[in-house]
């Protein structure tokens, strides 16, 4: 028997709105389809802070469109002007596989951390959240299988929640956000197995440091980065092949 689609209740109350950072890779489209099954209306922030490459970019806004959120913002915000970080200045390499430590010891934050960066883009998407009366800042940090980026560890959301809840208006009246890490304390492999349960678009994410053009234009993973090899170890230990080289 063929039903009709439920329409939604015209009586019923707004869902609340949440700002979610969108960055193209697998944690934070992970971290949205945990935003949307948590009934938020999603507003989704993507920012080019002068990366290396755009293809992020790209892939943020396929899984922005694929997964139907309520609206997208590309945020031109240019984090390559302090410099520091192989992620934004060319003149650095990005470190491969098999790579000598650019500093000091591999205990030591490697070479693609970017400066600040996520204290740039929360407080960024603090002052959106305030403008949307969002209840709710979805980021998509790890701090278990992630490359020891000091912007990423629970103190530091803490901290962060602390500044929210002082430094706006709604924070100051009690309406403001309470900022949200679903994955802060998952492996990458229980992380790919939630965005599958959830239908993620884990084939439209891209995770690679440093992607190869191909003639055609398509680009192509390195496989040696930081960020491929945590990527294909947690899907190697889910036991399930990544759908974005499928």
């Amino acid at each position: 028997m063929v039903t009709s689609p439920k329409m939604p209740d015209p009586q019923a109350p707004p869902a609340p709105r949440a700002v979610v950072l969108l960055s193209g890779g697998a944690d934070s489209a992970v971290c949205l389809a945990m935003a949307q099954a948590a009934g938020y209306e999603c507003h989704c922030i993507t920012f080019f802070y002068g990366q290396r490459h755009h293809i992020e970019i790209e892939a943020a806004k396929r899984i922005a469109l694929g997964m139907r959120v309520a609206s997208h913002r590309l945020v031109p915000i240019d984090l390559a002007a302090p410099g520091g970080s192989a992620l934004t200045d060319r003149s650095l390499d990005v470190p491969k596989a098999g790579d000598a430590p650019t500093r000091g010891s591999r205990s030591e934050i490697p070479l693609t951390y970017v400066p600040a960066r996520n204290t740039v883009f929360l407080a960024f998407a603090l002052a959106y959240a305030e403008v949307l009366d969002a209840r709710a800042i979805y980021i998509g940090v790890n701090a278990i299988d992630y490359s020891g980026y000091p912007d990423c560890r629970p103190e530091f959301i803490e901290a962060f929640q602390r500044v929210a809840s002082l430094a706006t208006r709604a924070g100051v009246e009690g309406r403001g956000p309470t900022i949200v890490t679903p994955l802060i304390g998952l492996t990458k492999a229980q992380i790919f197995r939630a965005g599958i349960d959830l239908q993620a678009l884990l084939a439209l994410t891209t995770s690679c440091y440093d992607p190869v053009m191909l003639t055609d234009a398509v680009p192509k993973i390195c496989g040696s980065c930081e960020a491929c090899r945590i990527r294909a170890a947690g899907f190697a230990e889910l036991g399930v092949p990544d759908p974005a080289l499928s």
